[in-house]
C-alpha cells in the first residue's frame, strides 16, 4: 500500500502540463483563444510587429568585426578557422551560421535582421512550453513578457548579437526535452525517454557551441529536476554530469579566447582585484531587476560607475541577495519554491557576466542590456504567474477585463520596444541615442565620428574625436580617427603626431602603424612608411591593406616584383580589395612596358 501511494504522488506531479496551465490560464482565455497554435502565432506577430523598424536599419558596432569583414565570413579563411581557431571567439556555430548566411545572401542586412527577429519570436514559443512544463500559471503571459519587454531591443535589433537568439534557442529545447525526460520517467513511461535525453544532450551542445554563457545549463537543468521532483537528490549531479563537462570545454575555450583579446589590449587601468568584483557583481544584480522592473533609461553603454571596495556598506546588494535566496530555499512553500526558482535560475543565468571573470567590454561599462536576455526569463515568468493570481483575486470572472488589462501591459512594452529599435537604424542614430543619455560616453563620441567621417562630414567627425580625448587623453582609438580625418584634410603633420601618441599608448595597435606609414608615404618618406606597414604587418599579418601599401612603397623605391608579390597577397586576403586589384594590374602593365622596350 505504501508504495502505491507514492506512486499515486508522482503520478499528480506528472500531470499534463498544457491541462493544470489552462485551467489556471482559463479566466484569461475568451473561448475563441483555446487553441496552443494560434497563441504560438501571436508571439511571432508580436515580436514581428514589436521589431518590424529593423527592416530598414543596417549595420552597427562591432558587425565589422563579427560579419561585415570578418575574414572568417567574407574570406579568406573559413569553417575550418571558425572551428580551429581563436576566430571562434565564444560562438563558433553563430560564425557558421553567419558564414551560411553570407553565402546566400551577401552582406544585405534586411536577410540577418529577419533571421534574427525570428529567431527571437521562436524562443518566445519554446520559453512558452518550457514555462507549460513546469505548469506554472500564466505560462504565455510570462513568454509574452519577455518577447516584448524593451530590454530584449539590444539582442534582436543588433546583427552581432544573434549569438543570443540562436543559443537561448537551443538552450530551451534542451531544458524543454530535459522536462519531457523527467516527467516520462516520474510516470513510468520508458517510450522516448531515451531520444528525449539524447536531445537534451544534443541541443545543450549546440547552445554552448552558439554563446558560452549559456554554460550555466547544467545548473538549470538541475533546478529543473529539483522543480519537479520537489526534493534535491545526488542522482541529479549524474543526469546533469555530460552537460557539466561540456560546460567545463565551453568554459576553457571562452577563457581562452577573452584571454587573448585582453593580452592584445591590456591596459593597468582595467584590471580590477576581486574585492572590486564581488562589490560590482551585487550591483550589476540589482540593476538588471530594476530595468526589469522599469526600463528607462535604455542606453548601449552605461556609465562606468565607479566601485568602493574599502567601504563596507559596498557589499550590502550582493550580501542581501544571498540573504533573499537564502530565506527563500528554507521556507520552500508553493510560492516561494517558485520565487526561489526564479531568482536562483536568474543568479545563475546571470554569473558569466557579472563581472567576476574579466571581459574586455567591461572597459566601457559593468552592464549591457543584452547581457540579461537569458536571465530576464525567471523575473518575467514569475511576474506573469504573479499577475494572473493577482487578476484571479482581484476581479474575478471577468475575463474578458482581466485579458485586455494584460493585453494593455504587452500593448505599452510593445510600443517602448519598437521605439527602442529606431535607435538601432544605424551608427549615427545609435551614437546619438546614447550620448543624449550618455554624455560622457568616450566609445559614443569615437563611433559618432567614425559614422560622420563616413558620410564625409570632416569638420563634425573631428569635433567627436576631440570630445573623446577631452574625456579621455589616452585614447588610442580617438587619437588613431583623429588621425586619419586630419590627414584627409591634407594636415599631414598634425596626423602623424596623433598617430605616434596612438602607438605610444598601444604599441600592437595595428590600424595605428599603417596610419602612420601612410602618413609618412604621403609626405614622402618612404623608407618610413614600409617600416611601419612591415610592423603592421607583423601585428595581423591578415592585413590586406597593409600589404598593398607596402607594395606602393616598393614600388616607389624601384622594387617592382617585391611590389607585385605584396599586391598578389594583398588579394589572396582580401579578393574584393579594389585598391590592390588596380595597383596590380598598373604595375604588371608597366613592368611588361619595361621588358618590351629592352
Amino acid at each position: 500500500m505504501a508504495k502505491r501511494s507514492k506512486k499515486t504522488k508522482v503520478v499528480s506531479r506528472g500531470a499534463s502540463p498544457d491541462s493544470v496551465t489552462k485551467a489556471e490560464f482559463a479566466p484569461m482565455l475568451p473561448p475563441c483563444f483555446s487553441h496552443d497554435w494560434l497563441w504560438g502565432l501571436i508571439l511571432i506577430l508580436a515580436v514581428i510587429l514589436t521589431y518590424s523598424p529593423t527592416w530598414w536599419a543596417g549595420y552597427i558596432w562591432d558587425d565589422d568585426l563579427v560579419v561585415t569583414a570578418n575574414p572568417v565570413i567574407i574570406g579568406p579563411l573559413g569553417l575550418k578557422e571558425v572551428w580551429t581557431t581563436s576566430a571562434a571567439d565564444i560562438c563558433p556555430l553563430v560564425l557558421t551560421t553567419f558564414w551560411l548566411e553570407h553565402m546566400l545572401w551577401g552582406l544585405a542586412p534586411l536577410p540577418y535582421h529577419l533571421v534574427n527577429v525570428l529567431l527571437h519570436g521562436i524562443c518566445a514559443v519554446l520559453l512558452w512550453r518550457v514555462l507549460l512544463s513546469f505548469q506554472l500559471p500564466g505560462a504565455w503571459l510570462g513568454a509574452a513578457l519577455w518577447a516584448v519587454h524593451p530590454v530584449q531591443v539590444e539582442s534582436v535589433a543588433w546583427i552581432t548579437e544573434m549569438k543570443n537568439t540562436q543559443s537561448s534557442l537551443f538552450f530551451l529545447l534542451s531544458i524543454l526535452f530535459f522536462m519531457r525526460w523527467l516527467r516520462a520517467r516520474d510516470l513510468d513511461d520508458r517510450t522516448g525517454v531515451g531520444w528525449d535525453y539524447a536531445l537534451t544532450l544534443l541541443f545543450a551542445t549546440l547552445a554552448m557551441a552558439s554563446k558560452s554563457s549559456t554554460v550555466i545549463l547544467p545548473v538549470v537543468l538541475g533546478l529543473c529536476a529539483w522543480w519537479i521532483e520537489g526534493r534535491w537528490h545526488w542522482r541529479h549531479l549524474a543526469r546533469v554530469g555530460p552537460i557539466f563537462l561540456m560546460s567545463i570545454a565551453a568554459s576553457a575555450v571562452s577563457i581562452w579566447t577573452q584571454g587573448l583579446h585582453l593580452a592584445a589590449e591590456s591596459a593597468p587601468q582595467w584590471v580590477r582585484p576581486w574585492p572590486e568584483r564581488l562589490v560590482a557583481a551585487g550591483d550589476v544584480i540589482w540593476f538588471y531587476l530594476g530595468k526589469l522592473l522599469w526600463p528607462h533609461p535604455l542606453i548601449t553603454i552605461y556609465p562606468r560607475w565607479q566601485i568602493e571596495a574599502g567601504q563596507g556598506g559596498s557589499y550590502l546588494p550582493l550580501l542581501t541577495t544571498m540573504i533573499v535566496l537564502f530565506i527563500l530555499w528554507f521556507k520552500r512553500d508553493s510560492w516561494s519554491r517558485a520565487y526561489f526558482l526564479a531568482l536562483a535560475y536568474f543568479l545563475a543565468a546571470l554569473l558569466p557576466v557579472l563581472g567576476l571573470v574579466d571581459n574586455y567590454i567591461f572597459r566601457y561599462s559593468l552592464v549591457f542590456d543584452h547581457f540579461q536576455y537569458l536571465a530576464s526569463m525567471g523575473p518575467l515568468a514569475l511576474a506573469g504567474a504573479g499577475l494572473v493570481r493577482l487578476a484571479n483575486f482581484m476581479i474575478p470572472g471577468r475575463s474578458w477585463l482581466q485579458s485586455t488589462l494584460c493585453a494593455g501591459l504587452l500593448l505599452i512594452l510593445g510600443i517602448l520596444s519598437w521605439q527602442r529599435t529606431w535607435a538601432y537604424e544605424s551608427e549615427e542614430t545609435l551614437w546619438t541615442d546614447t550620448l543624449a543619455k550618455n554624455p560622457n560616453c568616450e566609445a559614443g563620441y569615437i563611433n559618432l565620428g567614425l559614422a560622420l567621417f563616413q558620410k564625409g562630414q570632416m569638420d563634425e567627425a573631428i569635433v567627436h574625436y576631440q570630445e573623446a580625448l577631452e574625456i579621455d587623453p589616452d585614447n588610442s582609438q580617438a587619437h588613431n580617427n583623429l588621425g586619419i580625418a586630419l590627414c584627409k584634410k591634407g594636415q599631414a603633420d598634425e596626423a602623424i603626431a596623433h598617430f605616434q601618441k596612438a602607438l605610444e599608448i598601444s604599441p600592437n595597435f595595428a590600424k595605428a602603424q599603417f596610419n602612420l606609414g601612410d602618413a609618412l608615404l604621403i609626405k614622402g618618406q618612404v623608407d618610413k612608411a614600409m617600416t611601419h606597414f612591415q610592423k603592421a604587418l607583423e601585428i595581423d599579418p591578415n592585413y590586406s591593406q597593409a600589404h598593398n601599401n607596402l607594395g606602393i612603397a616598393l614600388y616607389k623605391k624601384g622594387q617592382a616584383d617585391e611590389a607585385i608579390a605584396q599586391f598578389q597577397q594583398a588579394l589572396e586576403i582580401a579578393p574584393t580589395n579594389a585598391d590592390a586589384r588596380n595597383n596590380l594590374a598598373k604595375v604588371q602593365a608597366l613592368a611588361r612596358q619595361t621588358h618590351g622596350s629592352k
